[in-house]
């Protein structure tokens, strides 16, 4: 979407492709239900690249609201403030336990765990042992369905960079206006309607510019002639479908888009695509007949009781996803693989499942009624970090890297379980780079300002931001 408003843009024919036959914006679409609206996952709206900002600026305007983060982990029946708040940990863990955390980071720091494989050994080293197996273990492997060894110690590194022991007790003691890492930050930026609504408005923009968007079309073949991508074709509701083109940007996953190549990609590549793995995602969204029935903005469920793994409170996101004022819409969101038994419930037991869940652990009262509930299954929606991973994206990478006219982009083009804004960039930077001819190189795409710092001084390309 942001690559083709950035084409539509320049004047340039754009067409996009979108298998989703109702809704643009992928993951981060809003769905809309009786004039509820909720959010896939929960988008916040925080990014360090300037250009991103201004989008988002330009294109909500008004509709762009700062919003308050409160956010809790449910661990053993008790809440905890996240980001940490010492004192918070402190009393609800008692004494005992919180020396043993001490004590367990300590001991990390004196011997750290050598080479650093997995996501355990990388947060261990941080945190200790027994805040892992306290505040991290249980959540990550709902979110994966792996262990945690099992793990590439890249997820932690990428996602929780700057985060440490050290740095979460200085924010939670000095409260800096802007938190030293990004799962600190205590505000976000967010739509008033949901991220949907910043899809649906580029969307209309490109529309307006002359460009056209399929909707309900899947792709299914890549037709290439050397190195060059000719055409794609695919199914849709009204039967098949071809579209040809002189350059094309994929954010369809990178193993679908290698298995479709046609003729065949050569077997190494295909033996590396195979190899990649997706874990799937389905909220079920509770409509409850209570005016408010907490305060926070989403929370972690850390307890193994529970197959739930996060719950999102969408009024406290925005006020205007709940048109009732008398009712509050909880997202209830599980993590699966597709065709499990979780992914295959049929959606009146998923609905009983996440409503005694919310029961289970506080969230609903008993005398409350669940007015309406109602199932979105999202799949493939995070590229798996396993131990394996990395190897088969290099070898896809070098392939794709030496076509003409293709260029991947976003969060399953790219194999890269990243944040909105870098799927941004990067489409940014491949419709650049088609259009304009420049050198641009969007595997090295990073939103962080001061990893693209790190990374122009050691590498030859730069991202554009």
């Amino acid at each position: 979407m942001t690559a083709g408003r950035e084409l539509a843009g320049q004047g340039l024919g754009v067409t996009l492709i979108e298998a989703d036959p109702v809704s643009v914006g992928g993951i981060s679409r809003t769905v809309e239900r009786g004039g509820f609206r909720f959010d896939i996952g929960g988008h916040r709206f925080f990014t360090k690249a300037h250009e991103v900002q201004r989008i988002w600026k330009e294109i909500l305007g008004e509709d762009f609201l700062e919003r308050p983060r409160k956010s809790r982990i449910l661990y053993r029946g008790k809440f905890f403030a996240y980001p940490l708040e010492p004192w918070d940990a402190l009393v609800k863990l008692g004494p005992m336990a919180a020396c043993q955390c001490v004590t367990s980071w300590l001991v990390a720091q004196a011997r750290p765990i050598q080479p650093e494989e997995s996501y355990r050994d990388w947060v261990s080293n941080r945190f200790g042992r027994r805040l892992f197996e306290t505040f991290f273990q249980t959540y990550t492997e709902k979110v994966w369905g792996l262990k945690c060894e099992d793990i590439s110690a890249d997820w932690a590194a990428q996602r929780i960079r700057n985060l440490s022991l050290v740095t979460a007790l200085t924010d939670a003691f000095l409260r800096p206006t802007t938190a030293s890492a990004k799962s600190l930050i205590r505000t976000f930026h967010y739509p008033r309607l949901g991220p949907g609504q910043l899809w649906e408005r580029a969307a209309a923009q490109i529309r307006e510019r002359g460009g056209s968007i399929h909707m309900g079309r899947t792709v299914r073949r890549i037709e290439r002639e050397g190195m060059r991508v000719t055409h794609v074709a695919g199914t849709s509701a009204d039967g098949s479908w071809s579209e040809a083109g002189g350059a094309f940007i994929s954010t369809i996953p990178l193993r679908d888009l290698i298995e479709g190549m046609s003729p065949a990609a050569p077997d190494e590549v295909l033996r590396a695509a195979g190899c990649l793995r997706y874990r799937d995602f389905l909220t079920v969204c509770l409509i409850v007949e209570h005016p408010q029935l907490f305060d926070d903005t989403w929370l972690y469920v850390h307890d193994p009781a529970v197959r739930v793994g996060r719950v999102q409170n969408f009024k406290n996101w925005s006020p205007d996803l709940v048109p009732d004022a008398s009712k509050t819409s909880l997202g209830m969101e599980y993590f699966c693989f597709e065709g499990d038994g979780l992914w295959n419930a049929a959606d009146e037991d998923l609905a009983a499942l996440a409503e005694s869940e919310a029961r289970s652990i506080g969230l609903i009262p008993a005398d409350t009624r669940v007015f309406h509930a109602e199932v979105v299954r999202m799949p493939k929606a995070y590229p798996v970090y396993d131990k394996a991973y990395a190897h088969s994206v290099r070898v896809v990478r070098e392939w794709l890297k030496t076509f003409e006219n293709l260029m991947p982009a976003g969060r399953n083009g790219l194999h890269r379980y990243n944040n909105q804004d870098h799927s941004m960039l990067t489409g940014l930077s491949a419709a650049r780079s088609l259009a304009q001819g420049t050198d641009e190189d969007v595997w090295t795409v990073n939103s962080d300002a001061e990893y693209l710092e790190e990374h122009a001084k050691n590498r030859p390309h730069s991202a554009n931001t």
